[in-house]
């Protein structure tokens, strides 16, 4: 069988809000990079734990969202994901409230995992009913303990495991090169919301994953 027949698509872009905004600005640009581009989601990923603040940011952006067809995960309040009317929910405990997630958002919602760099958690997580499950950083950036999801875990997860798995973290153009062929999203955030113009920015690491 020929492999190139084999080969997978390139991998689609899976955004990651910054974990503040200004609610006059943001929606605007994000509006703007989702009018650029094919995104498959967006992460909602606030640090604040205030939850009129995480509502209203939740409100604005399903609008911009859902009236271009992209879908919208909040990090972690189950709650609020089903009051807000978004998606799904993304969990940064690795596989411990997937089950409970699956459970409470139904068969519908989307529901992912943050494994950091364990292998053994994502397993986890894809057996407990996670539609996709994230890995990382992939480069050095603050996430996590201090591991750093090597090309290797991809790599592997591609070849064995049928659950969807995104790369996240750190990601420079070069890293993208390199995990490309064995990851099905890339996790996109501060890589481009803290650059002049996030749009040029994506359309260079797009264009580094072909």
């Amino acid at each position: 069988m020929d492999n190139a027949s084999e080969a997978p698509e390139a991998p689609q872009i899976y955004l990651i809000s910054p974990p503040s905004f200004e609610l006059g600005r943001y929606p605007d640009m994000l509006a703007r990079v989702l009018d650029s581009t094919e995104i498959s989601c967006l992460r909602l990923n606030l640090a604040s734990r205030d939850e009129d603040t995480l509502s209203r940011a939740g409100d604005a952006l399903r609008e911009v969202c859902h009236a271009r067809d992209v879908a919208i995960v909040i990090s972690d309040h189950q709650i609020l994901a089903e009051r807000l009317g978004l998606d799904g929910v993304h969990l940064n405990d690795a596989s411990k409230s997937v089950r409970t997630a699956r459970k409470a958002l139904g068969p519908d919602a989307i529901v992912g995992s943050f494994c950091g760099a364990s292998r053994h958690d994502g397993i986890s997580a894809g057996e407990a009913g996670a539609d996709y499950v994230s890995f990382g950083p992939v480069g050095t950036s603050g996430l996590g303990d201090g591991a750093v999801a090597e090309t290797e875990l991809f790599q592997w997860w591609s070849q064995m495991i049928e659950v969807p798995v995104v790369a996240e973290g750190g990601l420079t153009e070069d890293l993208i090169r390199t995990v490309s062929p064995f990851t099905d999203f890339f996790g996109l955030g501060e890589e481009i919301w803290n650059t002049e113009d996030p749009v040029a920015t994506l359309s260079r690491f797009m264009a580094a994953m072909r």
